[in-house]
């Protein structure tokens, strides 16, 4: 008879942190204001006014917005700041720049809330595969979090991890 399988990853110290598991649900949108200038270059207060004024915002609730402009048109700050004001009740978050710029926020913003007490001098596997869209600036976030409390920092999977990290 054939001995037992025993998995050793499972029964060792080793900790896998998963930001995929943080991963926060919800729609997301990108805003392209473009449409709302004068020959998608110049914006017209009035009319940009106008335009924030007739929107139907109601089409954005609970999503997380990404505000910008695929012109090489001059924005003032207001502009972002009038369309995330009108967001502000409606959306669960609205910033500036492109969809890979909002996950790095939301990230960001998650790493910094976490508590990693659990992995105080642990062997610690940051996986590398996921399904959902985590950003690359999460994982050198995460690494520099981990840094000072685990003993030592990996990354990718228990069958094939790159070390990154051994405290001395």
């Amino acid at each position: 008879m054939a001995d037992e399988i025993v998995n050793r990853v499972a029964n060792s110290k080793l900790k896998v942190v998963d930001l995929e598991d943080f991963y926060p649900e919800g729609k997301r949108v990108s805003f392209d204001i473009k449409d709302w200038l004068w020959e998608g270059l110049v914006l017209r207060e009035k009319e940009f006014r106008a335009y924030i004024n007739e929107h139907d915002w109601s089409q954005y609730k609970d999503a997380y917005v990404a505000l910008y402009c695929s012109t090489d048109a001059i924005v003032p700050d207001w502009a972002y700041m009038l369309i995330s004001i009108q967001l502000q009740d409606i959306a669960k978050l609205a910033v500036i720049g492109n969809l890979n710029q909002l996950e790095s926020i939301l990230y960001t913003d998650i790493i910094s809330g976490l508590d990693l007490s659990e992995y105080k001098n642990a062997p610690v596997i940051i996986k590398g595969c996921s399904n959902k869209p985590v950003p690359a600036n999460a994982l050198v976030l995460l690494a520099q979090k981990l840094k000072p409390i685990a003993k030592s920092i990996m990354f990718g999977e228990a069958c094939s991890s790159v070390p990154l990290y051994k405290r001395k």
